[in-house]
């Protein structure tokens, strides 16, 4: 449950690796040693490449815990260990070819495409970065990634595309995090902060089809693949003669299977087509009083431990503070919602003529029941007018909400607590 977990920002727990070669070797060996399986056997191999692409192992135990296993081998507090690397930080800090800013990101080409923006954007505000070298791109491989052929309901929801970076941050192996913010739980591990969004891109979602020019013209039985349970509870809502089916991968592989006539039609967020220049790919956008968009969709977020003051000087220069303002009033729904990828829930936030405009709904996967809630306010109230809105929807939902026709025994969703 989501909502028993805290959001709040402690100290961050990070690990010191030594200034010898031998203490580096010993953390590399230990670091294997965890993203190992309980019987010993490496789970997942982990690489690094001379360019720092790494992919770490998909059944990594938790970073907190990986954290504490580390430090108590060791001997090392978990205070003494933070207050040494962060003067380290302090010392080395700006970042130069030779100590260089270190991104770290997933693998597909809009991950990769966010993060170059991220960099890009990092060179204009702060010229010593525009340095060749001053800022690499570590590539990081998450279980959500190469789970494709299941459900990210049947697998445990958003945690899977963030927790391996989760992991690399903690161990000070990348400085930040770029994510797409609804791919990001509401909790984070504990020694990081999400303190900066960038500028917004449009959020609506689009059509694409070969055979319709939308969703009204499908006939009946037509098949929509999405991987989505927002989507598909809004799409069955209005058009229930229509088959949505399970539909992942990144958006040229969704394309490609659109074309290869596995499916009839797809959705996408426009926001992801633009940043990789793919627009000529929609049949039609999708308006939000049609299809409400997904929590913080079109959203970018930089992540860091929370005693960088290094990472965090860049990120507040690249923060967009209305942005910021409304992916956090929409988190905060979610968060009272405990909403995650198994859970139909869509928010929009909008800052217009300085007030705070909210819409968010909720729903059952297979369309039947759908609540929605609208408020306005001051901005500067947002996460407590998303958190209200949120609240607000609870009594409509109980634990046989959640359940997906025909996986009540292979899934069981839990109903949001009412503390």
């Amino acid at each position: 449950m989501l909502a028993s977990r805290s959001a709040t920002h402690k100290p961050v727990n990070n690990f010191v690796f030594g200034i010898s070669a031998l203490a580096n070797v010993c953390l590399g060996v230990a670091f294997v040693y965890l993203a190992t399986s309980n019987d010993g056997n490496l789970s997942r191999g982990m690489q690094v490449s001379s360019s720092a692409s790494m992919t770490v192992a998909s059944s990594m135990i938790s970073p907190r815990s990986s954290l504490q296993a580390f430090q108590s081998q060791h001997s090392m507090s978990p205070k003494t260990s933070c207050q040494r690397d962060m003067r380290v930080a302090a010392e080395e800090y700006p970042h130069n070819p030779s100590n260089p800013l270190r991104i770290g990101t997933r693998g597909s080409p809009l991950a990769l495409a966010q993060a170059h923006e991220t960099k890009r954007r990092l060179a204009e505000a702060f010229p010593h970065l525009a340095e060749e070298g001053a800022v690499t791109i570590n590539v990081i491989s998450t279980e959500g990634d190469e789970r494709l052929d299941i459900a990210l309901a049947e697998i445990g929801g958003k945690g899977l595309f963030t927790k391996e970076l989760d992991v690399q941050l903690l161990l000070n192996k990348v400085d930040i995090c770029v994510h797409s913010m609804k791919d990001v739980p509401t909790y984070l591990p504990e020694g990081t902060i999400l303190p900066c969004n960038l500028p917004r891109e449009d959020t609506r979602d689009v059509f694409i089809s070969p055979k319709a020019k939308s969703l009204d013209e499908l006939p009946e039985g037509a098949v929509i693949g999405s991987a989505s349970l927002r989507r598909q509870s809004q799409i069955l809502a209005k058009y229930p003669h229509l088959k949505v089916v399970n539909f992942r991968g990144n958006v040229q592989t969704r394309l490609k299977k659109l074309g290869d006539g596995v499916v009839d039609a797809t959705m996408l967020a426009l926001a992801g087509l633009k940043r990789m220049n793919m627009e000529e790919h929609i049949t039609r956008i999708i308006e939000q009083e049609e299809m409400l968009p997904a929590i913080a969709q079109g959203a970018i977020g930089i992540q860091c431990r929370t005693n960088d003051e290094a990472s965090l000087k860049y990120l507040d220069a690249l923060n967009h503070p209305d942005t910021k303002t409304c992916v956090d009033c929409e988190r905060a729904f979610l968060a009272a919602l405990d909403g995650n990828c198994r859970t139909p829930i869509a928010g929009q936030a909008k800052i217009v003529d300085g007030k705070l405009h909210f819409r968010g709904l909720i729903a059952r996967p297979d369309g039947t029941d759908l609540f929605e809630v609208v408020r306005d306010g001051n901005p500067a109230d947002a996460i407590a007018i998303g958190k209200e809105a949120g609240e607000s929807l609870l009594p409509n939902v109980d634990e046989s909400f959640f359940i997906i026709p025909g996986q009540e025994n292979a899934v069981k969703l839990d109903a949001p607590s009412r503390a």
